[in-house]
């Protein structure tokens, strides 16, 4: 089975390296917010370019910190997509802000900007910009669009590590950027891990306090916070597994290419090729067909597994039905959650696995 992700065929070296560094932590005797954290929120900063990384549970909580960290919530309206995890519409209900759903770009399936402009309100703060399935676009425009409405740009990071627009990294164009480190994204832990990015000094150090309890120093609580840190091992390891990243990547752009050159079948479409090369760094390639559900199962029999990412856009889910959408509605984030499907693109393929998935793909009828 050609799987989505095969963690059992890394390199024999890279687990290796994990165990060393697991060993390091074991024998410090320090195990929270240590050394190997600081190293590593250093490491991932200077790898984003931006002035601070705060590392903190998991990427839901990076986003919740971050707006609890601008005073965003009650009474506050945060602007993001239906097409996304589900974490990044909990986050903004945690921190106590309002989710607002805006409708996608069918060619992308990122936001729409006029979509977005439909519902801007007064009680918008700001937008989360989600950089879907490993994508970043057109950040003049959202930057601009967000200037003009005087609200603030947000950016989920959690599948872009590492992509860039013109020159600079995911993360750097909002006031912050979240980033998850889960074992399946592209730079992943061996457990929950996650990080906020930003150029603000006292936004990373507010970050700080709150992942951390609200402690300012220790026992003493300057605001209510919440138990949310990275931990000394996932630390270690996402140290070690970031030598490994830019490889990586290249890996995956290099499969992603070959895909669209060699998919052919009519009744199969990609989604729009990436305006710059290093502005997709391919988390997920995800296609799309009418007859989707039938493609997958053709695939599977054929020893091809797939994943559908997401079969029930946000505003589907129970517990959204009641949130404000675009008034024109969502209709190109339901056709997409309808044909989407994430084909493997991870880097440990091999050429022969590549050419496998494009074979089984063009032979489907």
């Amino acid at each position: 089975m050609i799987l989505m992700n095969d963690f059992k065929a890394e390199p024999e070296e890279l687990r290796t390296a994990e165990l060393a560094a697991v060993g390091r932590v074991l024998h410090s005797g320090w195990y929270v917010l240590g050394n190997e954290v600081k190293a590593f929120e250093k490491m991932w900063a200077e790898r984003c370019g931006i002035a601070s990384a705060v590392g903190v549970g998991n990427g839901m909580d990076a986003i919740e910190i971050g707006l609890r960290a601008l005073d965003i919530g009650e009474g506050d309206e945060v602007i993001t997509t239906p097409m996304t995890a589900f974490a990044t519409v909990l986050a903004i209900i945690r921190a106590g802000a309002t989710p607002v759903l805006a409708d996608i770009d069918p060619e992308t399936a990122l936001l729409d900007p006029a979509s977005v402009e439909r519902c801007i309100g007064p009680r918008t703060r700001a937008m989360l910009l989600v950089h879907l399935y490993g994508q970043i676009r057109d950040m003049e425009r959202w930057a601009a669009l967000c200037d003009r409405h005087g609200i603030a740009l947000l950016e989920d990071c959690a599948q872009s590590h590492l992509a860039q627009w013109n020159g600079k990294t995911a993360g750097g164009f909002g006031l912050f950027g979240a980033y998850s480190f889960y074992p399946t994204k592209n730079l992943g832990a061996l457990g929950d891990a996650g990080a906020l990015v930003c150029n603000s000094e006292t936004l990373a150090q507010r970050a700080a306090v709150l992942r951390n309890y609200g402690q300012s120093v220790r026992y003493h609580h300057t605001e209510l916070g919440l138990n949310s840190r990275l931990d000394e091992l996932q630390a270690a390891l996402l140290q070690v597994r970031l030598n490994y990243l830019d490889v990586y990547t290249a890996r995956r752009r290099a499969i992603a290419t070959a895909y669209r050159e060699h998919i052919v079948n009519p009744g199969v479409r990609m989604l729009a090729a990436p305006l710059q090369p290093e502005s997709h760094v391919y988390h997920l390639f995800v296609l799309t067909s009418p007859e989707r559900d039938r493609l997958a199962q053709h695939l599977k029999s054929r020893g091809v597994e797939t994943y559908v990412h997401y079969p029930v856009p946000v505003h589907r889910q129970p517990p959204c039905k009641d949130l404000r959408c675009d008034p024109n509605g969502l209709a190109a984030a339901e056709r997409h959650a309808a044909v989407c499907l994430s084909i493997p693109c991870h880097p440990q393929m091999s050429d022969a696995d590549v050419n496998a998935v494009i074979e089984e793909i063009n032979a489907f009828q």
